[in-house]
């Protein structure tokens, strides 16, 4: 692992991978002795095209020679962000048709709980346990776990939390509430999918009671579900959509979508409700507009559930006990984390990248770029199942 890496470079764990990355492309990502690893991961689903993807590639290199920043957000019209954003409404279900650009998902969860409190003039804001939206503080806030976040208390007051799929929950959701965030599917908790209609009717007692559903597709979303945003799975629409990772196609970006209505509140008492400087950045925007326009135009999100489908055949192994999610946003469930952490190194050992969830210590991560082929799904699956024989027969 290079020394450098570890003395200079901020560290999130005591024990990072510490890959040295010499080039990636497609599928695959090339270490600097040129040892190549089949991606199972794609930057924890922020490349769904996969790496060197040539449409973003070509978008990027096309805007830096018309020109890169030149102005905060929202004061002067920049073609590759308006061209984007009117593409974004016209595939959104009404009233989401105003988009605010940002520099991240977190980034985009603040300013979606902003809102909340700006439309209804309320104060609560209710999150779900194990939930996981970010980590700055007021992302921090809804985070559903206590432990990642008591060292950093106090947060901000007057955040409640419900059990996702309990029903009896909703009625926490009173007069007195800005919004409810939920992730359209739980990430970090272990992928877990909304059912018996709880997303509906989450949006029903919302509709009740006059506050604000905002949903984070910052997973979900761009065609990982098998539609572009996981809710569109759900029959719901929520007031306030939160998105991120997948969108920038690799690049660092997320963004907030609401109506009209409620988003031009943030510009007036306030003004500058909500402010960033390279928000809307015209290089990040005309990544996010190829990449939405080749997930669109191309059959990846019906093929997502193909995918689907042919990984849930192959990964049929005693040591795995369930596998969750939908399309290619899945976690396969082993008995226990100490096998899990097993099976993700010596994959990598082996050239193939699999990576952990925040919460579910069980759980592998499998969210491939949507480009994956079936040739590579097979060579991906067959590691897993050598290194997963390999722990079997170990114990026996």
């Amino acid at each position: 692992m290079n020394t450098d890496f570890l003395k200079y470079q901020a560290q999130t764990s005591p024990y990072p991978l510490g890959m040295e990355v010499s080039h990636a492309v497609g599928s695959y990502i090339y270490d600097t002795k040129n040892k190549k690893y089949l991606d199972f991961v794609a930057g924890v689903s922020a490349c769904p095209l996969g790496h060197q993807h040539p449409r973003v590639n070509q978008a990027i290199k096309d805007q830096l020679d018309k020109y890169s920043h030149v102005m905060v957000y929202g004061e002067y019209s920049q073609s590759p962000a308006v061209q984007y954003c009117k593409l974004l409404a016209s595939l959104l279900p009404a009233p989401l048709e105003k988009t605010y650009l940002v520099n991240s998902g977190t980034e985009a969860i603040e300013g979606a709980l902003k809102l909340a409190r700006r439309t209804t003039g309320r104060s609560q804001l209710i999150s779900c346990h194990n939930a996981y939206h970010g980590n700055t503080m007021g992302s921090m806030s809804v985070m559903g776990f206590e432990e990642r976040k008591r060292i950093f208390r106090p947060l901000i007051p007057d955040v409640d939390f419900i059990t996702f799929n309990n029903e009896e929950d909703l009625q926490k959701i009173t007069t007195k509430t800005a919004g409810i965030i939920l992730e359209t599917i739980q990430g970090g908790a272990g992928f877990i999918q909304p059912h018996n209609n709880f997303l509906k009717k989450v949006r029903q007692r919302c509709t009740e009671v006059g506050a604000m559903m905002i949903l984070d597709e910052i997973q979900p979303g761009f065609g990982r579900t098998g539609k572009l945003f996981g809710f569109q799975n759900y029959d719901v629409v929520p007031d306030i959509v939160v998105m991120g990772k997948g969108m920038g196609g690799g690049m660092p970006v997320g963004a907030f979508t609401a109506s009209s209505t409620m988003m031009d509140l943030l510009s007036h008492d306030p003004k500058l409700g909500h402010i960033t400087t390279f928000g809307g950045h015209p290089v990040i925007a005309s990544a996010c507009l190829a990449t939405l326009q080749e997930i669109t135009e191309t059959n990846l999100m019906a093929e997502a559930m193909v995918k689907e489908n042919l990984f849930r055949s192959l990964l049929v192994h005693p040591l795995i006990v369930d596998i969750r999610g939908k399309g290619l946003m899945l976690a396969a469930m082993t008995k226990s984390a100490d096998i899990t952490n097993e099976v993700i190194l010596k994959c990598q050992d082996k050239g193939l990248i699999l990576f952990w969830l925040l919460f579910e210590e069980c759980a592998i991560r499998i969210t491939p770029p949507l480009t994956i082929s079936e040739k590579e799904i097979r060579e991906g699956c067959d590691i897993i199942l050598e290194v997963m024989n390999e722990i079997l027969n170990k114990n026996i």
